[in-house]
């Protein structure tokens, strides 16, 4: 049973034919997570016993001779931004060391519901705040491909988790390009849907209206599948959308002759170095399937930077003050007045990063501040969801980096906070326009480390998204 070799279909193929249970399987699977683990770090803690109790039921569902689902023994990471009855949530917070939630996220009901088993919760940068897994309270994550590299963030704890083979699929958050990045750094498939298409009722908010919950997975397939079995509405979340969800494996027909991809000039105009050969080169694997290429441009694109760190900083600000010591967080013992608790317990609490974007987010919406900074970085996002709309009536699909680089050595860009922000810039915008994007992996740089190809589709459009990602890597294999 080689644990990382195994795929969703092979996982039910082998249950089918009784060549191993899930309860054998999980066991295995947690053996394998715990003793590998040390290497990268990418879990805070592993759940044995929800584990098994879900691995039981899907053996139980087999023996009745019921189907037990699509995701029946697949062991499955979730990050520690998503709530887990029972099982510590700590959002790579000192403030939520020990909090252990009463409800599921929606989306981790749905992953049980179709037979996953969740094996443990993975490291992120503290409240997903970050863009390299350093900013977690319990240490940083190490990419399991170079482990002097980091894996991306936030949710470089679950691509290192896939890409190490601990676990076959996973779930991350993205906000900015935290599942796309860390996809890109780690060798992965990572999926941000469009906004509302995955509900967020369980995820810790950081910037509500930026942030998605997506998949992280070893071949498109695979994050195909888990995507549509976490994907549709949801009475919990508002904002979630009651679209339908499309059989997003159906589509794989590996044909994508005569679609028409966009190459966005603002995008590559300045990527001159392996990461764009590689880029050039996937394109060029693209076009000889039969897709007609064609260069577009995206004009906003420069603005987009300053346009979400407004945003996102803004939101955070908000949606972090209820950590304050008084209900569920840490509370600092060294206070004298219910202000200097709250004052202490945020003090100690939050991480250096945390404490800065707060801050920022504070400062652009307070008073005489706010049509200034907010107001017009909103109106900025106007603009740059009508970019792609735009090119959207030209293209069925855009193809950029994910990246302007590929992973970076730890520590390498902890002390200049905005050349860590500009390693966002090619993700940003796609989550500012709230459309569906992808990373696939396209090669790697001489050094051996991985990089993506980013693909983006029309709003709730995941489908053409797949079929062109599942059409590039059948070349590369």
């Amino acid at each position: 049973m080689d644990i990382p070799s195994l795929t969703i279909d092979a996982i039910r193929e082998g249950l089918g034919a009784r060549r191993w249970s899930a309860a054998e399987l999980t066991t295995e699977a947690l053996r394998f997570a715990e003793a590998e683990n040390p290497q990268t770090n990418a879990y805070l803690h592993f759940c044995p016993e929800r584990a098994m109790a879900a691995a039981r039921a899907v053996d139980e569902r087999i023996a009745r001779g019921e189907q037990p689902g699509p995701l029946a023994g697949v062991p499955v990471a979730v990050k520690d931004v998503i709530v887990t009855r029972g099982v510590r949530t700590t959002c790579g917070s000192r403030l939520l060391a020990n909090y252990v939630p009463p409800y599921d996220a929606t989306a981790v009901k749905r992953l049980e519901a179709a037979g996953g088993i969740i094996i443990g919760k993975t490291n992120c940068d503290e409240f997903a705040m970050g863009s390299s897994n350093e900013n977690s309270a319990f240490g940083p994550v190490r990419n399991p491909v170079a482990p002097d590299r980091v894996p991306g963030g936030s949710s470089g704890g679950s691509a290192a988790a896939v890409a190490q083979g601990t676990a076959v699929v996973a779930l991350g958050s993205d906000t900015g390009g935290s599942v796309r990045q860390p996809a890109s750094f780690c060798g992965v498939v990572g999926v941000t849907p469009t906004y509302g298409r995955v509900s967020r009722y369980g995820l810790t908010a950081f910037a509500s209206s930026l942030d998605h919950i997506g998949p992280f997975a070893r071949s498109v397939r695979d994050s195909a599948i888990l995507l549509g079995v976490i994907a549709g509405g949801d009475p919990c979340d508002s904002t979630s959308s009651p679209a339908p969800v499309p059989d997003y494996t159906a589509a794989l027909d590996r044909n994508v002759k005569g679609l028409k991809l966009g190459l966005p000039r603002e995008y590559l105009k300045d990527l001159t170095n392996e990461s764009g050969d590689l880029i050039g080169r996937g394109v060029e694997a693209l076009r000889g399937l039969g897709c007609e290429v064609r260069e577009i441009s995206l004009p906003n694109t420069d603005y987009a930077v300053a346009c979400y760190y407004i945003i996102a900083t803004a939101e955070a600000s908000s949606n972090l003050a209820r950590y304050d010591g008084v209900r569920y967080t840490f509370r600092s013992g060294h206070s004298e007045t219910l202000a200097d608790m709250y004052r202490n317990t945020r003090g100690e609490g939050f991480g250096a990063e945390c404490k800065r974007r707060i801050m920022l987010g504070t400062y652009v919406l307070s008073a005489g501040y706010y049509d200034a900074y907010y107001l017009k970085a909103q109106k900025v996002r106007a603009l740059i969801a009508a970019d792609f709309q735009k090119a959207f009536e030209q293209v069925d699909a855009i193809v950029a980096p994910v990246s302007p680089f590929p992973a970076f050595k730890l520590g390498e860009k902890m002390d200049d906070p905005l050349a860590m922000y500009l390693s966002d810039i090619y993700t940003i915008t796609g989550d500012l326009a709230g459309i569906p994007c992808m990373s696939v992996p396209c090669g790697k740089t001489a050094e051996g480390l991985p990089v993506g190809m980013q693909i983006l589709t029309r709003h709730f459009d995941e489908t053409t998204m797949f079929r062109l990602a599942d059409a590039y890597e059948t070349t590369k294999n």
